[in-house]
Parts: structure tokens; C-alpha cells; sequence
């Protein structure tokens, strides 16, 4: 019987996590299902001159069989994960994490089913996403006033950082290490290892830790490719899946780490906000995130921990 062959495509370099959870994943597969299961890694769509959000809609029509993606970039088709868009209202990441692995992460797939071509069988550490600026420390939403923002696509961001002061400006993957150092835009908001590893600190001196989202990235499969699979088959994915995910997540600390260092060795200033200033953001998003809660599901909401006088 010839192998299943599954395809799975990225969107970030060689020192990504992401691609170094992918590749765990294919790893972990081959020696789970031997010959069976046959795995193309395409690391980085980019390198083919399509931007990284095309990734997505491939996924969903079938040219390839899984990727990895930012939930932020699927939200407006599973209104559940605008949760993650929810600036300064998540929990930190290592509850986060416990509710992803547990019932929550179970409504949240449950959702993403209902309202996507898609299966998600795992979530990756997107990073604690914190601001950044070419020449000034953001401690108060007046230090964000006209600065022009690189975000992603996602309208609930652009709301939110609009809020705050910002002239936000999408700009795909692809095209922001030139847009960020070549001044296009002069603040963005990443977690701190795309910051350093996608070159963005070379002009992005100054970090305020923010931590105003949690990002999460989902293992996506196109669900009825999945669903075609013989049961065995589906259950060995489901593990392989599931050792990246444990991997990935350790690198992802560890990297985190690592790019501090660095950042700091090159001279970036970091920036810890006290509780009053971390309080005025807060403040300043308070009614879009009040607007954006009162439309997801309270029991999503309730197993979150997210309230809303946590915002305001």
C-alpha cells in the first residue's frame, strides 16, 4: 500500500520555534508510523514569494494538508479566538496553557470545527506579545499617540492599538523586517523572539514589556483530509502532534530567554511597566474590549478567567 502523504507548511526561518516544533512533528511521526505516513515540510511559504497568510486559505482547500498559524489570524472566521485579541485580559501563559490543554482547549477545537475548514489538535507558544518602539520608551497610551504601529490582519487589533494612540498599518510577515528597519513604521508589537529574530530590534531600541496579548498558534489540519484517514493513522498524528507541541513550547521559553539576552547585550532598553501605568492601558482599552467580550460565549469567557472589570 503506497504511504499517506501529508504536507505541512510554515511561515518563519530556520531559528523560528515554530519551524523547530514542525519539525519534531515529522520527526516524531516518521518514527511513529513508519512507512505509512510519508511528511513534505515546507518551513517558510515565503521563500516562494506568496505572503504567509496565503498559507491559511491553502490549508483549508487542500494544496497542503496542515499548518501552523497565529489564531489572531482566523478570528473573524471562529469568533472564539478573538479571546486571544482581548488586550491585557488573558491570563499569563502558564495558565493559559493549562486551560488550552484542558476543557477549554476542547471548546475552543469544538468551535474551530463548527466554523472553518479546519481540526486543530494542538496550540503552540505564540509568544507574550509586548510593544516596541524606534525611539521612545511606551509607558502611557500619550507615548503612543500618531506612532504608525505595524499589526496583523486582524481588525479587532487594529481597533484595539487605535485606541491606544496608534496609527496601525498591516503589514504581512513577509515584508516587515523591511518595513519596520527601513521606517515604513516606527513601533510594532511582536513577541520578544520575532522581535530579535526577525531583525526588527536593529531599529526597534526600545521594549516596553507589556505583555497585552498572549499569542497562541494552532496546529491546523484541513479537517476532511484528516477525517480520511484510517483511525490508527489519525491517532499517531494526534501524538506526534502532541510531543512538538511539548517541545515547542520548552524551546519557546528558552528562546524567549536567549533573545533578552542578546537584545540587551546589543543595547535595547527594556521597559517594566508599574501597576499604575500598566492600569492606564487597561483604561484605554476597556470599552472595545467591554464591546468584544459581551459577543463570546460566557461559558468561553468563565473557563478563561476573563473578566471584565479586568480590563478597566
Amino acid at each position: 500500500m503506497s504511504p499517506i502523504q501529508i504536507s505541512l507548511g510554515g511561515y518563519q526561518g530556520p531559528n523560528s520555534v515554530h519551524t523547530y516544533g514542525a519539525q519534531v512533528f515529522c520527526d516524531a511521526l516518521h518514527r511513529l508510523a513508519g512507512d505509512a505516513v510519508q511528511v513534505s515540510f515546507l518551513p517558510d511559504i515565503t521563500t516562494t514569494g506568496r505572503p504567509a497568510a496565503q498559507l491559511l486559505p491553502l490549508t483549508e482547500q487542500g494544496e497542503f494538508d496542515a499548518c501552523y498559524f497565529s489564531s489572531s489570524y482566523i478570528a473573524h472566521k471562529v469568533s472564539a479566538l478573538t479571546l486571544f485579541d482581548l488586550l491585557f485580559a488573558v491570563p499569563e501563559k502558564a495558565t493559559t496553557f493549562e486551560l488550552l490543554d484542558s476543557a477549554p482547549g476542547e471548546l475552543l477545537a469544538r468551535e474551530v470545527a463548527e466554523n472553518s475548514g479546519y481540526i486543530a489538535l494542538g496550540y503552540w507558544d505564540n509568544g507574550l506579545r509586548h510593544m516596541t518602539a524606534a525611539d521612545r520608551v511606551l509607558a502611557t497610551p500619550a507615548d503612543c499617540d500618531g506612532l504608525k504601529l505595524r499589526i496583523l490582519p486582524n481588525e479587532n487589533h487594529h481597533m484595539l492599538f487605535e485606541a491606544l494612540g496608534f496609527q496601525p498599518q498591516v503589514i504581512d510577515v513577509k515584508d516587515v523586517e523591511a518595513a519596520v528597519n527601513g521606517g515604513q513604521v516606527n513601533a510594532q508589537e511582536n513577541p520578544l523572539t520575532n522581535t530579535y529574530n526577525m531583525g526588527l530590534s536593529k531599529s526597534q531600541r526600545f521594549v516596553t514589556l507589556s505583555g497585552h496579548l498572549m499569542g497562541i498558534s494552532l496546529v491546523l489540519f484541513n479537517r476532511k483530509t484528516f477525517e480520511s484517514w484510517p483511525a490508527d493513522i489519525r491517532q499517531m498524528v494526534q501524538q506526534a502532534v502532541d510531543e512538538a507541541t511539548t517541545a515547542q513550547r520548552a524551546r519557546a521559553a528558552a528562546d524567549e530567554q536567549r533573545s533578552i539576552a542578546a537584545m540587551q547585550a546589543d543595547g535595547v532598553q527594556f521597559f517594566e511597566l508599574t501597576a499604575d501605568q500598566r492600569a492606564a492601558f487597561k483604561s484605554a482599552v476597556a470599552p472595545e474590549v467591554a464591546r468584544l467580550a459581551a459577543d463570546l460565549n460566557p461559558e468561553l469567557l468563565t473557563l478563561f478567567n476573563v473578566r471584565l472589570e479586568d480590563a478597566s
